[in-house]
């Protein structure tokens, strides 16, 4: 019995194998949209707690027919993209911003990926740096003024 299944199952192996090798690939669209970022990366650097967290990412269609973006997703709720509703036409330029809300202390590494019709699909942008605490506000030093008037009571 184990003389037979033995072959068949390696006779199925190897067909299942020479059909996963006859699959090709869908060609590209020679005309499609391509996206060419600026930048895909923005550091903050050092920014102070509260302060205004908003970058753009510029990009332009490089390509033959109209961009669409789909609604590009943030890695948390902290970080608010704002893209463009309409078709981005060849030749054209947008930007997409970002705004991270900088209430709390700590390093930023955030990502919001952009999706659409490009012949990249799916592109990561990156902001990156670090919020400190904003600086104690300073009490003012006690003086000895021998000048000042007394108030009264």
């Amino acid at each position: 019995m184990q003389k037979i299944i033995f072959p068949f199952v390696l006779f199925i192996f190897a067909v299942f194998t020479l059909q996963a090798q006859d699959v090709q690939p869908a060609p590209a669209d020679p005309n499609a949209p391509e996206i060419s970022f600026d930048k895909t990366v923005h550091d903050y650097g050092t920014i102070v707690q509260g302060s205004d967290g908003t970058c753009e990412f510029k990009f332009t269609n490089t390509g033959k027919e109209p961009l669409i973006l789909q609604k590009p997703v943030s890695s948390c709720g902290c970080t608010i993209p704002t893209w463009p509703q309409e078709p981005v036409l060849p030749g054209k330029s947008d930007i997409i911003k970002v705004t991270y809300a900088t209430h709390n202390v700590g390093p930023i590494n955030k990502t919001v990926t952009v999706t659409s019709n490009a012949k990249t699909a799916r592109v990561i942008l990156s902001i990156k740096g670090n919020v400190v605490a904003k600086p104690a506000d300073k009490v003012p030093e006690k003086t000895n003024d021998n000048s000042a008037t007394p108030l009264q009571k």
